[in-house]
This record gives structure tokens, sequence and C-alpha cells, in this order.
């Protein structure tokens, strides 16, 4: 999904197919997922960047989003190698459609990271949907900084990653 603001363009990223398909194999702490059906829907799905739909069949894998991002690009985010749990789908989907941020729907966090892998910081947005103070803000605003590589966007509530943004 692709927001573009004036001359920038944001790209919000989806876990790659390649990585999924390792995923509903084995999750980055090492588990063989259990798919589930999903009889409430609601779930933010990584793999297509919507929310699932009630009878959709899903699962809760363990997720290091830097660790990928790591490996592509020779950084090294030490400590800040964390893995936590998204939802995907149980088998292969088309991915994202539409255009915009996707998960505009709550509070999102926008943290920041160097070349390095390291944090710079975070950004809390409370309204994601709001032209000017929301996420496409929040994106201006860390990358205009040169030093920000890279852009997670966080659920506030559970502090989950959601999508990985990157410039251009």
């Amino acid at each position: 999904m692709t927001t573009t603001i004036t001359d920038r363009t944001y790209t919000a990223r989806p876990i790659g197919p390649e990585v999924l398909e390792e995923l509903r194999a084995t999750d980055d702490a090492g588990r063989a997922p259990t798919p589930l059906t999903d009889d409430e829907g609601g779930n933010p799905l990584r793999c297509c960047l919507r929310h699932s739909e009630p009878g959709e069949r899903i699962t809760l894998v363990s997720y290091a989003p830097l660790r990928r991002w790591a490996a592509e690009t020779g950084a090294d985010p030490g400590a800040y190698d964390e893995q936590g749990p998204v939802f995907v789908h149980a088998e292969p989907c088309p991915g994202p459609a539409g255009d915009g941020p996707p998960f505009t729907n709550a509070h999102r966090m926008v943290r920041r990271y160097c070349a390095e892998g390291r944090i710079l910081g975070g950004r809390l947005v409370e309204d994601p949907s709001d032209e000017r103070e929301g996420l496409t803000a929040a994106f201006r605003e860390a990358f205009d900084d040169p030093a920000v590589a890279l852009v997670h966007v966080r659920a506030v509530e559970y502090g989950c990653f959601l999508y990985e943004v990157r410039k251009g």
C-alpha cells in the first residue's frame, strides 16, 4: 500500500510471501503455528494489511521484523531484534489491495530506526486517519531526518508490529 504526499511516497510493506511461507512452517520462535478459524474477525493481518473477516483461516505466529531487514541490509540491530505475535492468513493470500496507510482505526506508534538497526525515537499518532497530524504526517516527520532508514508502525494497546514503512 502506497501513500504519496506531494513529492514523497511512503510504502506500507506487508510481510513478504517468502517470509510468510517460512513462518507458516516454523515461526521466528521456532514453533509450528496452529491455524484456526477466526469466528469474530477484526484481527490485523500482516500478510495483506487488512482486518480478518469472520470465518477466515488465520494463524498467530512469532515474527522478528528487524531480523529480516537486517539480513537484507547488513544492519546489526543487536538487542532491538525483538520478536512478537502477528496474525497472518493460514494459507497464501493475494496480499494488500488499496491505497493509503492501513489500520487507521486506533492509536498507533511510529517507531524510527537508523541504518544500523537502533531505535531513534517514536511518535504516538492519536488519530491515524487525520491528514495533517496522522500517519502520513508522522512518516514525513520521520523521513525528514536523514538518519532514519526504516519505520515500524505498531499498535499502542499491545505494542505489536503492524507493518514496515520505507521511503519510496
